[in-house]
């Protein structure tokens, strides 16, 4: 398993700049790369990604030198290691709203004894079986594999303490859209509670040495850095609908 360099930065406490691509498109995710992003998140939760499409867009990460991250479909186990399995270094998994969900995500990931992520001979993170052993790709997955869960409910913020306890988790995400729903303010993360909820956990988890994750558009980019974010990731519909309107409004005006 190659190093996974955007865990690197987060370790040396860098930001990683990501992009979030929903489409199944290989050719999106090499565009992501060669632009310069850290990382691309491969969405198989809200798009229309199917596993044998997340691991040609997984080879085409690799293959343009952004590290693959992926959000399965579910926090299940088997959904997390599917993807696993494919080739991802690591997944941002949903609905993580108490310690045991987080158990969960880092147990489908990792390897160990007892009910953690089946070890499969042949797989793609293992070269297919064909190059070093597979006690040095079980070592080397767990050293390089990212594990990052999603705080998005309003159940999470009662268990953000008992969360960041739990040992393996690499970052914690707030989803401002599913938080401020399940608050009760749908698409409205700048309502007062939702805003002041996103404030205290970022304070939290920040406090705790630990590693916080948000989304951010252009405009909103500096003021999350600033908050202390380091895991930080724009969604493709937004850097294309920026370079549309920039392209569209320097169109100069018919007989100007």
């Amino acid at each position: 398993m190659k190093t996974n360099r955007m865990k690197s930065k987060l370790l040396a406490g860098e930001p990683a700049l990501g992009c979030s691509i929903m489409v199944p498109s290989p050719q999106m995710v090499e565009m992501v790369g060669h632009a310069g992003f850290d990382w691309v998140l491969i969405d198989l939760e809200h798009g229309t990604i199917d596993l044998e499409t997340a691991e040609l867009m997984i080879m085409a990460a690799e293959a343009s030198g952004v590290t693959p991250i992926a959000r399965p479909r579910s926090n299940r186990k088997q959904d997390i290691s599917s993807v696993m399995d494919r080739g991802a270094m690591g997944v941002q998994v949903p609905h993580v709203n108490c310690a045991d969900d987080a158990r969960r995500a880092v147990e489908a990931v990792k390897f160990g004894p007892g009910d953690l992520r089946g070890l499969a001979a042949g797989t793609r993170p293992d070269s297919y079986g064909l190059s070093g052993s597979m006690e040095d790709f079980v070592r080397r997955s767990n050293e390089q594999t990212l594990v990052c869960v999603q705080l998005e409910h309003a159940s999470a913020i009662d268990n953000v303490e008992e969360i960041l306890a739990v040992d393996g988790v690499d970052v914690f995400f707030i989803g401002p859209s599913d938080l401020s729903q399940s608050m009760g303010h749908p698409g409205d993360p700048g309502a007062r509670p939702v805003a002041d909820a996103i404030a205290r956990m970022l304070q939290m988890i920040n406090t705790a040495g630990k590693i916080s994750g948000m989304p951010a558009s252009a405009d909103k980019l500096d003021a999350v850095l600033d908050s202390g974010v380091k895991y930080v990731y724009t969604h493709l519909p937004k850097l294309v609908g920026a370079g549309a309107s920039a392209f569209l409004a320097a169109r100069r005006e018919p007989g100007s």
